[in-house]
């Protein structure tokens, strides 16, 4: 919301680079001239292509991809308030291309991301931050470092007390509390809890500090809203290893599952990621996707769960 069109393109176009989904879009860049006169099925295309490759990097373990909206587009689909692109900035007049990309681009400010804020957060004075620790340490080094990005550029917008547009918008608005929460917690077995808490703990540490010295109380916890898993144990060649068992996202059968030695050491991991790492120094995790549970619950009894009651005790426990 801070950025001008000219400064999210750049940050834009400097992150997709990177990934080897963004090539087709690269492909239709390479062929428009910011300077030229606008054309809606170019810029249609255009839009098309680079939303695909934002679905294609979410999909990759990939976080730090803007505008949100083109990853749900829902009712939208097709108007020409998302109908935007980063370009390569250079000389551009009136009625041109680049000129036009920037008009949607302050529309969809404007139009979709002012009153979203103003609806949906003007009111909050607490704030929880869900975070798939889980699957982007699955899906490498790299994933790792653009999750931590994005959450510095997330966090950015809900600091306490922060000067711009957020400050005007939610009418002084301060969040007081922030949780962060590390999801799907039930994939790890509990001796492996305290290990995946500290990661996380050490990968939030910087935003959980610009929190605090603005004067909000924060926390850092892995959870589960909902357990899919139980506890079991595995052997492989003679050792005992912890897993769990659940049923499996596809096909529907029961499966034993060990994700791995979960990396005891958060220093190492985030060094290997901020690094620019193509890959861990050894195998470390791998991920499960479990379908839900069949619940029998009696009355008055809650679901499964791990630490969603220490969740809601620290967000609101001083309100009951």
């Amino acid at each position: 919301m801070d950025l001008s069109y000219e400064q999210w393109a750049a940050a834009a176009l400097a992150s997709a680079e990177k990934w080897r989904e963004a090539c087709a879009f690269y492909a239709l860049l390479s062929g428009v001239d910011g300077s030229a006169p606008f054309d809606g099925m170019t810029a249609s295309g255009l839009a098309v292509a680079y939303a695909g490759y934002l679905q294609q990097a979410r999909r990759a373990g990939f976080s730090n991809l803007t505008p949100g909206w083109f990853l749900l587009l829902g009712e939208l689909a097709g108007s020409s308030v998302l109908t935007f692109a980063p370009l390569l900035i250079g000389e551009a007049g009136k009625g041109s291309f680049q000129a036009e990309m920037k008009r949607r681009f302050e529309a969809y400010k404007s139009k979709i991301m002012k009153p979203f804020f103003r609806d949906h957060f003007a009111k909050l004075d607490r704030q929880i931050v869900l975070v798939g620790l889980l699957k982007s340490l699955a899906d490498g080094p790299d994933a790792v470092a653009d999750m931590e990005c994005a959450m510095g550029a997330i966090l950015a917008a809900f600091r306490p007390g922060r000067r711009g547009f957020l400050k005007e918008v939610l009418r002084r608005k301060r969040i007081d509390s922030i949780l962060f929460a590390a999801l799907k917690a039930d994939h790890l077995h509990h001796l492996q809890h305290p290990a995946l808490t500290a990661m996380f703990e050490a990968l939030t540490h910087s935003a959980r500090d610009k929190a605090r010295f603005r004067g909000a109380l924060t926390a850092a916890m892995s959870i589960a809203a909902l357990r899919s898993t139980v506890e079991m144990e595995l052997s492989s060649d003679g050792r005992a290893l912890p897993g769990m068992k659940s049923l499996a996202q596809f096909g529907g059968k029961t499966v034993g599952f060990h994700p791995g030695e979960f990396p005891n050491s958060s220093a190492s991991v985030l060094s290997q990621a901020r690094s620019g790492s193509l890959a861990w120094d050894s195998g470390l995790f791998a991920d499960q996707n479990f379908a839900p549970s069949q619940l029998s619950l009696a009355s008055g009894v809650g679901p499964p769960h791990i630490r969603l009651g220490k969740a809601v005790e620290f967000l609101i426990g001083d309100l009951l």
